[in-house]
């Protein structure tokens, strides 16, 4: 885990080149490859090199859905983007400055997305016959003319590797498999990015085999020792640190799914609640179910199921024990676990389910990103079963969604669906790891004593007796002496927990239960409105990045424009219809087919208008700008 401090970081110094330096304020790179090329795992080293570096940085993995695609084929290229700068910046950029291409499908794949006068850097080793043939080239493109609108840069990165290897006693297939570091040495010449950190990392890695560990250092190095020396490459660049960005603090690189799993971790020990994990692994929630494994230390206990069903009722099951119960999963799972979040409705027991939504429906897109479980989030069971719904805004804010959803859970005794989605899960960005004392305190109070007293004088305990403020029935930990209550999916009658058929009673107890999620306290959603603008553009979830890049871009050209952005979508909050209502026009950006507009156009009756989006990737920036300079000017 690398760790920066801001504003003072120190970089790490490098030895001084003899090539001219540029300044640039900010760069976007992409690694391409094939699928077992170790696109990801180059991405994430540099980005945990430009994060120890000081830059503010957002990432974006792409990758197939296949444990192992076919090899040099176009649903095989694997990659991943890297936006970092000297200042504050909001998503993985639109389109690379820089693209490695690892062979040729990555190159075809990925050649649309790079602006004329781009750097491209190409593996020549692989742009054989048969290659050029499997990614649907009839000739190469780097003879035929069609990349001279591209500073190319040809490197025969398997030679360059295995010549630099040939001392270290490996086959050529294994050292060719370090030619992904070479690229990352190479790579992390041409930005100055600091070293000590992957060869660190890489002696952590292959701890068991040190030939390998030391092969791909030396892969590394020789990455790094090919720009400095070659006559290709006769500028490298320099991107401060944002030192301007950032409050002072320990910053650190983090995934959504890891800062997700890291506030789960702290909610617990801010509740002093065991914390309970009852999974089924599904991409892309998966990770979550990996790293809290490894804290036991924290009492964290993790369970993986044999399918979703058992995987929720293992968590429910936890909460009724007295524990923090979570379940983690991803569209298709919601589905299935539909039945038991509305039996924890009706037990009214505190329970986290966490969605990193994907793209579907049913298997659908399990590698890709999407909004599209927002009406199943708030209608996905039978009944009137309401559920409070949440979602975080960025990968670092998965930490404070997760205290969130916890704080809601606990405080309410209900069941909380938190919608992160594959685009936060697996993107990164620096993220200030805050000091204990900046946490909320969410420690409960179990039921230990009896808590009604009977016409003849007796006392004893109600399960559904509720607090008068938050409308919270008692949770009372199986075991205490005189507390014993019946739990069940049929209706209960309010106050002693009977079962009751009673049709008054039923009509009290869904309108009591509607009543305690419509009364959660929620803040006032924030407007960022600087000129009395006539437009409004609404979001949620994982679109605040682009959407705000957009909004930036527009008040950059003078045009006045408005932005909001919801963290709680049931319920919704209080001084929300108050602000929709003071603007002319209100857009609604989503990777759904219109499914917050939807509800803000039923809710409100505000004409919402949509842009939708379901390609499996996040927006744009500059597209949304575009969209929103539309409604502007409508």
């Amino acid at each position: 885990m690398l760790v920066q401090t801001s504003p003072s970081a120190e970089a790490e110094a490098e030895a001084p080149s003899a090539k001219e330096v540029r300044r640039l304020d900010r760069v976007i790179i992409r690694f391409a490859g094939d699928s077992g090329d170790g696109m990801q795992l180059t991405g994430d080293r540099f980005t945990s090199q430009t994060a120890s570096f000081g830059n503010d940085l957002s990432t974006l993995p792409n990758f197939p859905a296949e444990i192992r695609a076919p090899a040099g084929t176009l649903p095989g290229v694997s990659s991943f983007q890297l936006h970092f700068a000297d200042h504050d910046i909001l998503t993985p950029g639109d389109a690379p400055d820089v693209l490695v291409a690892m062979n040729p499908a990555a190159l075809k794949a990925n050649i649309a997305d790079l602006p004329r006068g781009a750097e491209l850097i190409v593996n020549t080793d692989e742009f054989t016959e048969r290659a050029l043939a499997k990614a649907g080239y009839p000739a190469s493109p780097l003879a035929d003319g069609s990349l001279d609108g591209y500073r190319v840069h040809p490197v025969p990165l398997g030679t360059l590797t295995v010549q630099a290897l040939k001392e270290h006693g490996l086959s050529r297939k294994d050292a060719d498999r370090s030619k992904n570091m070479f690229a990352l040495g190479l790579l992390s010449w041409m930005y100055h990015r600091p070293t000590h950190g992957t060869e660190a990392f890489l002696r952590r890695k292959f701890a068991k085999k040190p030939a390998i560990a030391e092969a791909n250092i030396a892969a590394f190095r020789a990455g790094w020792n090919f720009g400095e020396t070659t006559e290709d490459f006769a500028v490298s660049y320099e991107i401060a640190p944002a030192t301007k960005t950032f409050t002072p603090g320990t910053y650190r690189s983090i995934s959504g799914n890891l800062a997700l799993s890291y506030g789960l971790v702290a909610a617990s020990r801010q509740a002093d609640l065991p914390l309970f994990l009852g999974s089924y692994p599904i991409t892309p929630a998966s990770d979550i179910l990996h790293e809290l494994s490894k804290h036991k230390n924290f009492g964290v206990r993790t369970f993986q199921a044999e399918d979703e069903i058992a995987g929720i009722g293992a968590a429910l099951g936890a909460a009724f024990g007295g524990s923090l119960g979570v379940t983690t999963t991803s569209g298709p799972g919601v589905a299935l676990k539909s039945e038991t979040i509305g039996l924890a409705v009706s037990l009214e027991l505190p329970l986290l389910v966490i969605d990193i939504q994907r793209g579907g429906p049913s298997t659908g897109l399990p590698t890709k990103t999407e909004q599209a479980d927002l009406l199943q989030a708030m209608y996905g069971r039978n009944g009137e079963a309401p559920v409070p719904v949440i979602a975080p805004a960025t990968p670092s804010d998965c930490f404070d969604a997760a205290l969130e959803a916890a704080r809601i859970a606990l405080t309410y005794r209900t069941p909380v669906l938190l919608l992160s989605d594959g685009y936060l899960a697996n993107g990164s960005e620096p993220w200030r790891i805050p000091d204990t004392g900046e946490l909320p305190d969410l420690r409960v109070e179990f039921a230990t004593r009896p808590n009604h007293t009977l016409d003849d004088g007796t006392e004893v305990f109600w399960p559904y007796k509720r607090d008068e403020h938050t409308l919270a029935r008692p949770w009372a930990v199986p075991g205490t002496p005189g507390l014993e209550h019946r739990i069940g999916g049929i209706e209960k009658q309010d106050g002693s927990g009977n079962i009751s058929y009673d049709p008054a009673n039923h009509d009290f107890m869904v309108r009591t239960r509607q009543a305690k999620i419509d009364g959660i306290d929620v803040p006032d959603v924030v407007v960022d409105d600087p000129h009395g603008a006539s437009t409004l553009v609404l979001g949620w979830g994982s679109t605040y990045g682009p959407i705000t890049a957009a909004v930036r871009r527009l008040r950059a050209a003078g045009e006045p424009i408005a932005q909001a952005h919801l963290r709680h979508l049931n319920p919704f909050p209080r001084n929300l219809g108050k602000i929709l209502s003071r603007y002319d026009r209100v857009v609604v950006p989503e990777m759904n087919l219109g499914q917050l507009a939807m509800l803000i156009r039923a809710r409100y009756l505000v004409d919402a208008r949509s842009h939708n989006q379901v390609n499996g990737m996040p927006f744009k920036a500059e597209q949304l700008a575009a969209v929103l300079k539309e409604a502007i000017d409508d």
